[in-house]
């Protein structure tokens, strides 16, 4: 009977030390990410499709394209003040945009509010509710569920942390 107890706190100690180990997910399996692994500055360097072909996107986080984000550089303050700024293009005009963007470890996500002259956080009540994908040192990948096709397919966003 000693032994079976014995046996049976090693298996339970050995599985608290291996998931302990394991990197923290959400519930829907997305790597969990907190405010300080986003913080900083970054560069969108390209923008990829699950699901969903290019062309079937004709607006994107209320610009007129999501061309308008490749080479948009976002800048994330610890506070949550924020702001990102598109590049000129031919079909894009230059533009900064004010933001105030938080991250939701509990289940995995970045979400931002688009601040204009005189709003206060507090008071906008619309905003982006982007998946997560995962965040580092160097990289960041936010996903932007869109409906297709009578499922969730996603519009994905690489970022690459900038040059300081």
């Amino acid at each position: 009977m000693k032994r079976i107890f014995l046996i049976a706190a090693l298996v339970c100690s050995s599985i608290i030390v291996l998931q302990s180990c394991s990197p923290k997910t959400t519930a829907a399996g997305a790597v969990s990410a907190k405010r300080g692994d986003v913080t900083g500055n970054w560069v969108i360097n390209n923008v990829t499709f699950e699901g969903i072909p290019d062309v079937a996107i004709k607006s994107f986080l209320g610009e007129s394209s999501y061309k308008c984000f490749i080479g948009s550089t976002w800048s994330l303050t610890n506070s949550g003040n924020g702001s990102y700024s598109l590049p000129a293009s031919a079909s894009c005009a230059a533009k900064t945009q004010a933001i105030f963007w938080s991250v939701s470890p509990a289940d995995g996500t970045f979400q931002y509010k688009q601040l204009f002259e005189g709003d206060k956080a507090k008071n906008v009540t619309s905003g982006y509710r982007l998946a997560l994908a995962s965040a580092d040192d160097n990289m960041m990948v936010i996903k932007s569920p869109i409906e297709y096709g009578g499922r969730t397919a996603y519009v994905v966003l690489n970022f690459a942390k900038a040059a300081k």
